[in-house]
């Protein structure tokens, strides 16, 4: 994780009961759940399995033990866990070749909420050699902290990643809004108590109290998300 953790209250101003802002990666701010998917498809068909479409709805937004163990159950592949999440990793960087593609309105929205000097965390299930290699697109300085999901004995769907992130920003969990696109990372940032903002990417998710979805980070700015917690304040 990264360090440098400024003090909330000197930051958040206007008297907002806003406190912190907690980012997904994958799917969120960056283009990359297509690229997961890809190198998946590829390891399974070196090991000589097809996977099958039905598949990519189940390991999306999971961490990867989880989302390897589920394909290894699922075609018999004949792999340990340990050497498929190894692979999986590697492939997906070696796919990434070059800058990652960041969704539409991810890069205003870490500007603005930078230039407000809004505490952002990097909730991330994806193990931490990714993510830095990730954030050298997005850019580092835009985090205060980040949370790699090889990083927390208990990664998403537990709460574990969101409450240790609000802890790390000396913020209240109900006073942080994360933005989340996957059904897995929903319920991590809820079971948290944290405000949820939805931005599905591969699976569709239900919007339900305390949870709002949208279709795009376009939707997104700083006083869109004071208003979800200043509703509940």
């Amino acid at each position: 994780m990264t360090s440098s953790i400024p003090a909330v209250d000197t930051l958040t101003g206007g008297g907002s009961a806003l406190q912190a802002v907690l980012l997904d990666m994958d799917g969120t701010l960056v283009d990359t759940e297509g690229i997961w998917w890809d190198a998946e498809v590829a390891i399974f068909a070196e090991l000589g399995h097809a996977l099958a479409e039905e598949y990519r709805q189940v390991v999306v937004g999971g961490p990867m033990s989880r989302s390897a163990q589920f394909l290894i159950e699922a075609t018999g592949a004949d792999i340990a866990l340990a050497e498929l999440t190894g692979l999986l990793n590697s492939r997906f960087t070696e796919l990434l070749d070059g800058t990652v593609p960041m969704l539409p309105g991810a890069r205003r929205l870490l500007t603005e909420l930078a230039a407000h000097g809004v505490p952002t965390a990097l909730v991330s299930a994806s193990h931490r050699r990714v993510m830095d290699r990730i954030l050298r697109s997005l850019g580092p300085e835009h985090f205060s902290l980040t949370v790699a999901g090889d990083e927390v004995e208990r990664t998403k769907p537990h709460p574990d990643p969101y409450l240790l992130a609000a802890a790390g920003l000396d913020a209240e969990p109900g006073r942080c809004v994360v933005i989340e696109d996957t059904e897995t990372g929903v319920r991590a940032a809820e079971a948290a108590g944290c405000q949820v903002v939805a931005v599905p990417s591969v699976v569709p998710i239900e919007p339900v109290a305390g949870r709002t979805v949208i279709g795009s980070l376009e939707e997104v700015d700083l006083s869109f998300l004071r208003s979800l917690v200043t509703a509940m304040h």
